[in-house]
């Protein structure tokens, strides 16, 4: 019997960013417009539009984000200073290959991420690199509507093996996709598959509302992610490759029983489809139903069920910040949530944007997908969107936030005692960064402030919260000090 009581000793404590949010340098050193980049501003009453062409005197909040390309020594030795153990980043596809299908890759890319991982490992903080962060090169989705396309593999497992070798001495730990599962709805559609036309061949500038266009993108990044599991370990056995699920934790509404299948259904197809394929190798018997009744055709090579089993994941990673309600609920009792959304817990209170909070809810994940998967997990997103206010004297004083991450680790901790084999932890947006749903920067999530609003103007100045003092103590303590 397992009978672990306090987080391990080499417990991966750290922060997660995403470059399309954070960087900045849209075009700069040889990097063209990802997908990413032609997106506009927005709010959380206006949303976003996509553009085909960056259009004059708008506002595209990834062109600048809040300018890591400048700013990475100075924010890695805050998170050094904050005692990160990890750092979860992205690597900016468009940045290596700034046309998706090019040969050669771009060297000072490279370079660039050569410079970002020396300076991490100066403070010994262990990269977690996600190789597809919501954001692919732009054109790739012009010439063929990116992951619709095969045609998408071969350059992403191009680009893969390109920063496999690169960085095969500098990183261990690799996640394939993020929030892979976002592909499922229409919401995600662009986001997470760069789709901008759907199947009937017309621009859609929100979302492409096709099912069966968005599972087969979905299936291709399945096989794209096998392909490159397989690579990685070829090219060095010790790297560690990891899925990422956009996890959407529901509860029945009542304890009717139609509720609680309605429920059931939604994990298997919102959340296990996805990483059933990536840990298992193979499509969940469920699946089938839910193709037929759906009418779902994936078009699969013959190759694909090997490549599928070949290419099974070490670890599990997942994002959680909310959960929800399934099954009969009055109309217009609707709750928000990361792309995935579902009726109002009278039991729970919700962040400024309608985001339902529940500590217990992540303790009852972790037991739930390791029961199912008993492999290694790690927490890869969680933390508070919130306004925070700059007192006169330069204070922000959010206890709000160190509240909700307090109440999310203790349950962790729980779960830990429960045999959960949890190795890591990275709180989202660790410094603030541009909210990839609303494009604004009000939405912050930060232990260190940005000065920059909505509208992109601010002098970039990072300035520590109190959370920041708060988190570099629960590291120090190995979790056993929250304050």
């Amino acid at each position: 019997m397992n009978n672990i009581s306090v987080f391990p000793e080499s417990f991966l404590w750290g922060g997660a960013t995403a470059a399309n949010q954070y960087e900045g340098a849209w075009n700069i050193d040889g990097k063209k417009a990802s997908t990413a980049d032609m997106m506009t501003g927005g709010t959380h009453t206006i949303p976003r539009r996509i553009t085909k062409h960056i259009e004059e005197g708008v506002h595209y909040p990834s062109h600048e984000a809040v300018d890591f390309y400048h700013h990475y020594k100075e924010d890695i030795r805050l998170f050094a200073e904050m005692g990160f153990r990890s750092f979860r980043m992205s690597i900016a596809w468009s940045r290596i290959f700034p046309n998706g299908d090019d040969i050669t890759p771009n060297e000072a890319g490279l370079q660039f991420y050569d410079n970002v991982f020396n300076e991490l490992k100066k403070y010994n903080i262990e990269p977690i690199v996600t190789i597809s962060h919501y954001e692919a090169p732009f054109a790739l989705t012009e010439k063929f509507n990116a992951w619709a396309s095969r045609e998408m593999i071969e350059c992403y497992v191009r680009y893969c093996e390109t920063i496999f070798t690169r960085y095969q001495d500098v990183v261990k730990y690799w996640i394939t996709f993020n929030e892979i599962n976002s592909l499922i709805v229409p919401a995600g559609a662009y986001i997470a598959g760069a789709l901008l036309v759907d199947d009937s061949g017309i621009f859609n500038n929100t979302a492409v509302d096709s099912t069966q266009l968005r599972f087969q993108a979905l299936h291709h990044q399945f096989v794209a992610s096998a392909k490159a599991v397989k690579l990685a370990h070829e090219i060095n056995p010790a790297f560690q490759m990891g899925c990422m699920i956009n996890y959407s934790h529901g509860y029945g509404s009542t304890c009717k029983p139609e509720d609680m299948l309605k429920a059931l259904r939604m994990d298997q197809v919102n959340n296990m489809l996805s990483s059933d394929v990536q840990v298992r190798g193979e499509y969940p018997d469920f699946a089938r139903r839910y193709f037929e009744e759906n009418n779902i055709h994936i078009e699969m090579a013959e190759e694909d069920e090997a490549i599928l089993k070949q290419g099974c994941v070490d670890f599990y990673s997942f994002s959680y910040y909310k959960s929800h309600v399934v099954g009969t609920r009055p109309e217009g009792d609707e709750t928000q949530g990361n792309v995935f959304g579902g009726f109002k817990n009278p039991y729970l209170k919700a962040n400024d944007w309608g985001w339902q909070i529940d500590p217990i809810g992540l303790r009852y994940v972790l037991n739930h997908v390791y029961d199912r998967y008993c492999i290694p997990m790690m927490v890869v997103e969680n933390g508070l969107g919130a306004v925070d206010v700059v007192e006169e004297d330069g204070s922000i004083n959010d206890t709000y936030r160190i509240d909700f991450l307090r109440d999310h680790i203790e349950q962790m901790r729980e779960a830990v005692r429960d045999g959960v084999n949890l190795i890591g932890y990275t709180a989202w947006g660790c410094i603030d960064i541009v909210s990839a749903s609303t494009g604004e920067m009000a939405k912050r999530y930060g232990f260190i402030h940005v000065d920059k609003d909505n509208e992109g103007n601010g002098t970039l100045k990072r300035s520590k919260k109190q959370s920041f003092h708060w988190y570099k103590q629960v590291i120090e303590s190995n979790g056993e000090n929250l304050g």
